[in-house]
């Protein structure tokens, strides 16, 4: 007897042709997180699939449990293609950069809603023209919040002072903002409005992308900072990264 099907939905983060016809297709959902599913002559069936299986596409998946960890494609709703991003270089390169980001951070099938809602958010910004840089700082702190890597930001990691108007340090590995005395010389310098600015953004929600104007050297530092973090916490290089 065929196991039921189910419905969820889904963002399409990637898809790998198989055999002659059939596609894997890498997803991720709010309910079940990081999923494969083995979509069954998807490049023939136009009424099944069409362009649903397109990287950054917003649908509804029909699914049955599959043999192993796959689940089986039945058919795709789609609600949203993005097709913006597809247009234009730099904000294609920025939404792989962010879709591998996810899929290394994430266990697969580890529900987090809040880092799909997360996603949708920055891709949907970009589909509208949202500044670039601001896009990316503001995605990458929030996706380290919500997996509980942020760093110490407004008081030293090591003595815990709360800074007043002073010189500060960051270094990531020794768990973010560091004061003079206790950095001796080591991390990165970092303005206090630098890292004020980044830490009232964690105050709104992470759906919120509108409405943020960084300074030049906001960006620039907490590129910096953040880059510093992300190279701690990831496994191994990310591909996107040379693209982008």
């Amino acid at each position: 007897m065929a196991a039921p099907v189910q419905y969820c939905e889904a963002l399409v983060l990637r898809h790998t042709d198989f055999s002659e016809a059939d596609r894997i297709v890498s997803l991720l959902t709010a309910e079940f997180g990081l999923q494969k599913g083995f979509a069954k002559a998807a490049r023939k069936s136009r009424k099944r699939f069409g362009a649903a299986l397109e990287p950054f596409s917003q649908v509804g998946v029909h699914w049955r449990v599959g043999r192993g960890q796959l689940w089986s494609l039945q058919e795709m709703d789609l609600f949203d293609s993005r097709s913006g991003l597809r247009t234009d270089l730099q904000r294609l390169a920025l939404a792989s950069y962010a879709v591998e980001l996810v899929e290394v951070l994430l266990e697969e099938g580890q529900p987090h809603q809040q880092i799909y809602e997360l996603l949708c958010a920055f891709l949907n910004f970009l589909t509208q023209g949202g500044d670039r840089a601001t896009a990316r700082l503001l995605f990458e702190l929030r996706l380290v919040y919500l997996l509980g890597y942020i760093p110490h930001l407004l008081h030293c990691s090591e003595c815990l002072k709360i800074f007043a108007d002073e010189p500060v340090r960051f270094d990531a590995v020794r768990g973010g903002s560091l004061c003079m005395n206790c950095a001796a010389g080591g991390g990165i310098a970092i303005g206090l409005g630098t890292i004020g600015s980044l830490a009232r953004t964690l105050n709104v929600t992470h759906r919120q992308f509108t409405g943020f104007r960084f300074g030049a050297q906001t960006l620039e530092e907490g590129g910096r900072m953040l880059a510093q973090v992300l190279q701690v916490v990831l496994p191994r290089p990310l591909k996107s990264l040379k693209f982008l």
